[in-house]
């Protein structure tokens, strides 16, 4: 399961990796290049700028997968 995010600022990414690591599943970010673990902040900065699809298992609850989504934009 995915959806696509802009990641406009390093607030924004504390944001993403605070969210993610609250997440009781995992969470990646991916670009056509990269796959990173949405817990690696230092990963996640190279990320400032770009739209990223945000991926998680697919056996995650789809309306609490797309809370956190809607919380991280």
């Amino acid at each position: 399961m995915n959806r696509t995010i802009e990641i406009k600022t390093p607030e924004q990414v504390e944001k993403i990796n605070r969210l993610a690591c609250e997440a009781p599943y995992e969470v990646w970010l991916s670009t056509d290049t990269l796959m990173l673990d949405a817990r690696s902040l230092l990963g996640l900065m190279a990320l400032v700028g770009q739209r990223v699809h945000v991926v998680a298992e697919d056996d995650v609850d789809p309306k609490r997968f797309s809370r956190l989504v809607e919380k991280m934009a």
